[in-house]
């Protein structure tokens, strides 16, 4: 389970490094396979795969984005966060430097996707090698080895 300690260090660290927009995202697990959301081609960095993710609004904390977020871009409800897996930076669509806090959640009715902001969804196996970034590839071998998968 995280802790509002561990997500006031985050926010502080990321806010001394000069970061100006907050991203989170969700490792979305059920049956061994985990979700992917592929981005609009008309959109920044349109057509790749990644993690239901997105951005933290003024005054949210990571948490609270990271359930609206995962409901926003998938309709799932996030039950409870599990573990950190780290983050990554990059410079968004409008040139913010940007670090994307990487969580592992549970859900509900993972059966029941529901796509707002995207074109398409996918599950794929935790042995897999994904279509992802090498960031986003990171995260999961994160996951998979405190997942103990082969």
């Amino acid at each position: 389970m995280i802790g509002p300690a561990l997500l006031d260090k985050l926010a502080q660290e990321a806010d001394r490094d000069g970061v100006q927009q907050l991203v989170v995202g969700a490792v979305v697990q059920h049956d061994g396979k985990v979700l992917l959301l592929q981005r609009p081609a008309d959109d920044f960095m349109g057509g790749i795969w990644e993690l239901p993710s997105g951005k933290v609004d003024d005054g949210e904390s990571l948490d609270h984005a990271l359930i609206r977020e995962v409901k926003e871009e998938s309709g799932l409800d996030v039950t409870v966060i599990r573990s950190y897996l780290g983050e990554f930076d990059y410079q968004s669509g409008s040139g913010k430097k940007s670090r994307q806090f990487n969580f592992t959640v549970e859900v509900v009715n993972s059966d029941k996707i529901v796509l707002t902001e995207h074109d398409a969804y996918t599950w794929i196996k935790l042995t897999e090698e994904p279509p992802v970034t090498e960031a986003v590839q990171e995260v999961l071998r994160r996951f998979r080895a405190s997942h103990s998968v082969g």
